[in-house]
């Protein structure tokens, strides 16, 4: 799911009451409810001498490596799966609670990554992707930061080979040896960048380019993937919370990121700030990750603040157009076929939220649909995924000439935040309390 003022009283009274959140009290009949294994206090750190340090091929199916996918875009490439549940309902193949957070999955090699907080403590999983069970969990003090809302960890862990990469809420980055859990190395971002743990925590997930780890700390900090030994740091800007995009041009690799002053492009060589397009958001609140197309930049921010299209030419940014007609709040819109699809609206005001399809190439709305609140889209075969606030998954046909539903299914009860995954003809759904359901909608065997 990614630094700070406060809000004004009577708009934090509102955000208050849709943001409450309520543990769940009951557990699926086929949940587990045996308790996890206690941890020590400190996890027992590793070099990368004693860790493989070659990265090993990873097969396709059933790979989602880092927030936003393989090819950082949000969309899946598995077409093994069905999206009509009229004649036969999908099945939830089992539930497992990881503690309190938005952080999405990541999946490779069956098994699946994600991060929650626990009474003081947040927790790295490592899960089968078949059966929810714990493969090795791993914990370190963490403060909650539930500024109006759940609270607990907001980036998504990101796979690199044989290691996984997380950051917390309040700026732990740790890299692990992803067979063992094992710690390779860690970085305290609050105290490496002298600065506070932002108004929402830091959100921002780990990107790997090349050698290099690159995340938000008040500014774009390039790490040694291997030591966490600072290479670079861009300008500062007042911090963000989404997520640096990879872009390259005429040979040249840049990196954008949306921060609260600005949409700032950087080159990824050795972190020059070549060009800003100013951005502010009302309540310093950008926590969007920018999507590229080529030579053109779209960002979006909720509060009424809008969305652009920026070509980015000659290290300049100039914008096509700017409108109000897609205002991402947390969860980014999707880009297929050259149209938008995404949540337009802030989580506080829920019902009036819509999903819309807004035409990239011009910035015009071509449809609208209510009833999703601040949930959020996934694409895959050609449909939309979409995970409700309130926890009902959904299906559509991802087209531009209307909202055109096939199915839907109830699957959580809190709030929901957090984008799905699917891998393996399964979505895994999330929700703000920790609740995990894994949803089988595999295509039946041809004897079935």
């Amino acid at each position: 799911m990614k630094f700070v003022t406060p809000f004004l009283l009577l708009l934090a009274g509102l955000l208050l009451m849709a943001c409450s959140e309520a543990m769940p009290e009951t557990v699926a009949d086929n949940e587990s409810t045996e308790p996890a294994k206690p941890l020590p206090p400190v996890i027992v750190e590793v070099s990368f001498k004693d860790a493989a340090s070659k990265s090993v091929p990873v097969p396709q199916p059933g790979f989602w490596p880092h927030w936003l996918g393989s090819n950082y875009d949000g969309i899946s490439s598995e077409t093994a799966w069905r999206a009509d549940w009229t004649d036969k309902p999908p099945q939830v193949s089992w539930r497992r609670n990881v503690g309190i957070g938005y952080s999405s999955i990541s999946a490779a090699d069956g098994r699946l990554y994600t991060m929650g907080h626990n009474e003081g403590n947040e927790s790295v999983y490592c899960l089968d992707a078949e059966t929810g069970d714990i493969i090795w969990e791993q914990s370190y003090p963490a403060e909650l930061v539930n500024h109006l809302n759940a609270g607990g960890p907001g980036a998504t862990p990101t796979i690199d080979g044989n290691f996984l990469f997380t950051n917390s809420r309040d700026g732990r980055l740790i890299c692990f040896e992803i067979k063992t859990g094992k710690i390779v190395w860690e970085k305290k971002l609050t105290e490496a960048y002298q600065m506070e743990v932002p108004e929402w925590g830091f959100t921002c997930s780990p990107l790997i380019l090349g050698e290099k780890l690159l995340i938000e700390a008040g500014r774009l900090v390039a790490l040694d993937k291997r030591t966490g030994k600072e290479l670079w740091k861009s300008a500062p800007h007042m911090p963000g919370y989404g997520t640096p995009a990879p872009f390259e041009i005429e040979g040249t690799q840049y990196l954008a990121l949306l921060n609260n002053d600005c949409l700032s492009i950087a080159r990824a060589s050795d972190g020059t700030e070549v060009t800003t397009f100013n951005w502010p958001s009302p309540f310093d609140t950008n926590s969007t990750t920018p999507i590229i197309d080529g030579n053109t930049i779209f960002i979006s921010s909720g509060y009424h603040k809008g969305c652009a299209l920026l070509e980015f030419k000659n290290e300049k940014l100039t914008a096509r157009y700017t409108n109000k007609d897609m205002k991402n709040h947390f969860n980014n819109s999707v880009l297929f076929q050259k149209h938008f699809f995404g949540m337009d609206g802030n989580s506080n005001l829920g019902r009036i939220v819509r999903l819309n399809c807004l035409d990239q190439q011009t910035g015009k709305i071509k449809w609208r649909e209510a009833g999703f609140g601040c949930g959020s889209v996934l694409i895959s075969d050609g449909k939309l995924i979409i995970l409700s606030d309130e926890g009902t998954l959904v299906t559509a046909k991802a087209s531009p000439e209307s909202y055109q539903e096939i199915s839907r299914f109830k699957v959580l009860d809190d709030q929901c935040w957090t984008v799905p995954l699917l891998c393996g003809g399964r979505i895994y759904c999330r929700d703000s309390a920790g609740n995990i359901a894994c949803v089988d909608v595999r295509q039946p065997s041809p004897d079935q």
